[in-house]
């Protein structure tokens, strides 16, 4: 699986921010290839609203069929990128690249308020270890533009950092990690 698929194509960004595309690149991204039907069952769908959806996804290069099937009949699909790029700057030269940037952070935002709600959900099922650990902070601060663009790098390699640290440790689990930076005008009051 290739690490970046970088997304310059309004329609094709548009294109992965469909709700069900989300929720299937997602889970082909965390849990490994999977059938359509695999896919509809967890995720509580139709087979064939799976099975389309997936085909979407391909058709923009987001997943292809599992080269290596368990067994000749089924069709395994998998994610062919680890993670999903863009350019705000790039796409906002255009109206339609606006809208497409737009409604994938509003997807983003939904997948995030999902995973904090399953957490919430199965709160008892987890060690005080992990409940202590999990949650939110939020800071304001002054930065450049280049000092976000370097926070940003500097937070992706603390993660993969700390990923290959915890890669054998038994307590080590699949975390979602945000992050998310806007500026704000001092007089906004929203």
């Amino acid at each position: 699986m290739d690490e970046v698929y970088h997304v310059s194509d309004p329609r094709t960004l548009k294109a992965v921010a469909h709700p069900l595309r989300v929720r299937l690149l997602g889970a082909l991204r965390n849990d490994g290839p999977a059938t359509a039907t695999e896919l509809a069952a967890r995720l509580g769908e139709s087979s064939g609203a799976t099975s389309y959806h997936l085909r979407q996804l391909a058709r923009f290069g987001f997943t292809e069929e599992d080269p290596t099937p368990r067994d000749r009949r089924e069709r395994r699909w998998r994610a062919r990128h680890r993670y999903t790029s863009w350019s705000n700057a790039e796409l906002s030269t255009t109206p339609e690249g606006r809208e497409a940037a737009a409604f994938m952070r509003h997807r983003q935002l939904e997948v995030m308020t999902t995973s904090i709600d399953t957490f919430h959900r199965e709160h008892d099922t987890w060690s005080n270890a992990w409940i202590e650990a999990a949650g939110m902070s939020d800071h304001v601060a002054r930065l450049t533009p280049a000092s976000v663009m370097a926070l940003y790098e500097r937070v992706t390699a603390l993660i993969a950092e700390m990923e290959e640290h915890d890669e054998a440790a038994i307590d080590a689990e699949q975390v979602h990690v945000y992050m998310g930076a806007y500026p704000r005008h001092p007089e906004s009051s929203r």
